[in-house]
């Protein structure tokens, strides 16, 4: 993969975790470390550049050493919000995106995200398992933006809503379901400290 092109990667931390009752999904501990830091640990190697998405806590997250902004566009609007600060501060031209509460990962997540968005010619690439998809682990070339922009300033914010206007390609992650798993609840959260993984 030495001659694909650069790929910022992006943590997105910037929810409420209302389902956590309000509390930062990112910087709760599992197995005694915040779950943003698991994010890291894994997406790191696969990037060539990695920034957080972060709306409240920053100096929390700018501790993990890596360049912290909020959303552009006020109110929480989701996950759209994280992706398009993310492509307005990106260095390199694809962009990829992770969940905080994600901490399993798939250690060559964006060697085939890229495999196939490069295939494919497409705009955006993201992971799905079975009939599953997961829209916040994508990759995505970083002249969306303006397409973005233009979706975010007519109110739209799903994910899906906006996927469906790009020229996309899934990705079968069928051998790998279980680290697609994310943490929303405190009962995920025990489920998981108190399981083999």
């Amino acid at each position: 993969m030495s001659t694909r092109d650069k790929i910022t990667g992006v943590i997105l931390a910037g929810g409420q975790g209302r389902r956590m009752g309000g509390v930062d999904k990112g910087l709760l501990e599992l197995h005694g470390r915040p779950m943003a830091e698991w994010v890291i640990e894994r997406l790191d190697p696969q990037v060539d550049e990695l920034i957080i998405n972060a709306n409240q806590n920053a100096q929390r997250y700018a501790a993990f050493g890596r360049p912290v902004f909020p959303d552009d566009i006020a109110g929480f609007p989701g996950p759209l919000a994280g992706l398009h600060a993310a492509l307005s501060r990106a260095q390199h031209p694809l962009v990829a995106t992770a969940p905080c509460d994600s901490p399993f990962l798939p250690a060559d997540l964006i060697e085939r995200l890229h495999t196939a968005l490069a295939n494919a010619g497409a705009e955006l690439a993201v992971a799905r398992t079975f009939d599953q998809p997961h829209p916040v682990f994508c990759l995505c070339r970083r002249e969306v933006l303006p397409h973005l922009n233009a979706f975010l300033a007519s109110g739209g914010r799903k994910v899906d809503s906006w996927y469906a206007t790009l020229k996309i390609i899934e990705v079968q992650f069928d051998d790998e379901e279980a680290a697609f798993r994310n943490i929303n609840t405190r009962d995920e959260l025990h489920d998981i400290e108190h399981s083999d993984r």
